[in-house]
């Protein structure tokens, strides 16, 4: 087994048991849509078939562009695929609001660890930054100094880990009703900021595939948030003239 591999074990693990903790102390009253994952096996299956697919599609994608072996993986493209599979599942069931609550605290704990694996992994994972005269380079092993963009994506994760956390403990309304669209539009900015300090090949300008991921990761997260925020006020208005 290989560091990144036994780091992607570790993450994922960790997640779960992060986010049953979370899941168990703060989200024990339930959430405002009311979907409980138990009573929809469908709905796992879509998420986890599209989740795997679009890790697959995406790192492979950018390693093909790059003229390597398309045998990539990519976490953005595992949150894409999956948001396709959940919302694909929605569609089907005429399912509204959002159902991606339990994932937060799990995905954020992931990634933060998951990016120690990859950094670990130095020049083989392919996952490095661009060389850097700052202080805090790190030599992968050929003697240039590099952007640890890696370490960047967990600090930055980890941070909104700890906000996620503290506002669930204060049963923020925003967070309870959009929390996973929260989270996929911090994770597409920040994303989008390292991408510009990462080798991949340029597919129009100064942008890589993952620029126009994220973009459209940041466009749907922006859609949902409005759409819940509609919801909300509809319901609080109709609350009103039953009063």
């Amino acid at each position: 087994m290989n560091i990144h591999t036994a780091f992607d074990l570790i993450a994922w693990g960790s997640g779960a048991v992060i986010g049953f903790a979370v899941r168990r102390r703060t989200l024990a009253a339930g959430t405002p849509s009311g979907f409980r994952i138990s009573q929809h096996p469908g709905y796992i299956i879509a998420v986890a078939l599209c989740t795997g697919l679009g890790a697959l599609l995406a790192g492979g994608g950018n390693m093909a562009l790059a003229g390597m072996l398309p045998l990539g993986h990519s976490i953005a493209g595992a949150i894409a695929g999956g948001i396709v599979g959940a919302e694909g599942y929605k569609l089907a069931r005429g399912i509204k609001g959002s159902t991606g609550l339990v994932f937060v605290a799990p995905l954020a704990a992931g990634i933060a660890i998951g990016r120690w694996g990859c950094f670990l992994s130095g020049l083989p994972d392919y996952t490095y930054g661009i060389p850097t005269g700052l202080p805090w380079g790190v030599d992968f092993g050929d003697g240039i100094p590099r952007h640890p963009v890696q370490l960047y994506e967990s600090f930055a994760m980890l941070g909104f880990l700890i906000w996620f956390v503290w506002q669930l403990s204060r049963r923020a309304s925003l967070v309870l009703r959009s929390g996973f669209h929260l989270l996929v539009a911090y994770y597409a900015v920040q994303r989008f900021c390292w991408e510009f300090l990462k080798p991949y090949p340029k597919v129009l300008g100064p942008f890589d595939m993952f620029h126009f991921l994220m973009l459209a990761l940041f466009a749907y997260s922006l859609w949902m948030l409005w759409g819940e925020r509609r919801r909300h006020e509809q319901a609080g208005h109709a609350k009103t003239l039953s009063a």
